[in-house]
């Protein structure tokens, strides 16, 4: 199976921000659900900052729900 293919891809709203660039993040799709997200790829590559109340496209793996990847900033 193909990574890309199983991913969940949604956006959200970073609500925290935690210790090495892990963020709370509520998702938009999902009412009330507040999820750990981590930057990943050329985010954190560029070291490209994020702050409270910042839009992110997240993507979700199918196996867990409770901790995701952020991909974007949008």
């Amino acid at each position: 199976m193909s990574k890309d293919k199983d991913l969940i891809e949604t956006s959200g709203t970073i609500v925290e921000v935690l210790p090495n660039q892990m963020f709370k993040v509520v998702l938009d799709d999902f009412k009330d659900v507040k999820i750990t997200a981590y930057t990943g790829g050329k985010m954190r590559k560029n070291r490209i900052r994020m702050v409270e109340q910042d839009r992110v496209k997240v993507e979700i793996s199918p196996y867990d729900f409770t901790k995701g990847r952020i991909t974007f900033r949008i």
